[in-house]
């Protein structure tokens, strides 16, 4: 009997996966919005009244529930693995151009200024205004109604802010997001569903970048 649940739900998986339009779901008459460059992992969930711009990447399993109120994510952003996006009925959720948004991060009726990052496992909450160019660090808790100066760095919990940010962290932050803007384009030209090897093939290239941690570059 364990055996056929398993089965059953690896038959079930699979048919998810391979189907490219099972995570796109309308909710009372509203339906998605995703400009074609963009890319929506199979496994990532989109619902109702959601607004798509372009070269943006939203990854594995990540929510962005539409159904009670707009999320609208401009230009250029990324929504990582896990993430959440959701608000109190009636509200909108902004994510303006070149939002960076990281693994297992939480937003949750926010509004996020043009090229912001917000550090993985982080929890953004309702009608939090997060500025230009700030960084919100991992795994930090910003408080309702915060507003978050434009070019600072915000850590803790609750958030706290700690620093404003130079020239030159701000286009480190600007060089990390524009990985994720090539993302999408990538995504729909190489990535595809395969089975492992089984065993490491000779001469197996290696994966190289002159982009470094901060401390590092």
């Amino acid at each position: 009997m364990i055996k056929i649940y398993i089965f059953e739900y690896y038959l079930s998986f699979s048919m998810f996966v391979k189907n490219k339009d099972m995570p796109i779901y309308s909710f009372k008459e509203f339906i998605p919005v995703v400009h074609p460059s963009s890319f929506v992992h199979p496994t990532a969930t989109v619902i109702g009244n959601v607004i798509i711009g372009k070269k943006v990447y939203v990854g594995p399993n990540a929510v962005l529930r539409g159904d009670w109120g707009l999320i609208r994510i401009d230009d250029g952003c990324n929504v990582q693995e896990n993430c959440v996006i959701h608000m109190f009925p009636g509200t909108t959720v902004h994510l303006e151009q070149n939002a960076h948004v990281g693994h297992g991060a939480i937003i949750h009726g926010a509004n996020l200024g043009k090229n912001c990052l917000i550090g993985m496992n982080s929890v953004i909450m309702d009608d939090v205004v997060i500025g230009e160019n700030t960084i919100v660090g991992a795994l930090s808790m910003v408080k309702s109604n915060e507003i978050l100066p434009p070019n600072t760095l915000a850590v803790g919990n609750p958030a706290k802010v700690v620093k404003q940010l130079s020239q030159d962290q701000i286009d480190w932050k600007t060089k990390g997001t524009e990985y994720y803007q090539r993302l999408p384009s990538d995504c729909k030209e190489s990535l595809k569903e395969c089975k492992p090897l089984d065993s490491i093939e000779d001469h197996r290239p290696m994966q190289t970048s002159d982009y470094k941690t901060w401390k590092s570059s």
